[in-house]
């Protein structure tokens, strides 16, 4: 195998490793976990509340991250984004686990 081969070879196995990984914010921030660490119920609600429109996690980080953050710290138990979002992953892969 040549060295562009092998170079080709893994830039597919590294496009493909983020495919697999991929969670929806619906599975992040599920019901219970919206529940738990907001007034709402859904991930969709509490976007509604900030008038922010985002389907994908891309979506969020077009949002101004001072406006998002603001937001997060009015309406959640968390101090910003980047702490939801960690702890929404931790829970998630903890889910994960058999």
């Amino acid at each position: 195998m040549s060295f562009d081969e092998l170079l080709k070879e893994l830039q597919g196995a590294k496009t493909n490793e983020g495919m697999d990984d991929h969670v929806s914010l619906e599975a992040l921030f599920n019901e219970a976990f919206m529940k738990r660490c907001s007034s709402f119920k859904s991930f969709e609600e509490f976007l509604q509340k900030g008038n922010f429109q985002a389907t994908t996690q891309e979506d969020i980080s077009n949002i101004p991250e001072e406006l998002f953050d603001r937001h997060v710290d009015r309406e959640t138990h968390f101090d910003n984004w980047k702490s939801m979002l960690d702890q929404a992953n931790a829970e998630h892969a903890a889910r994960k686990l058999p």
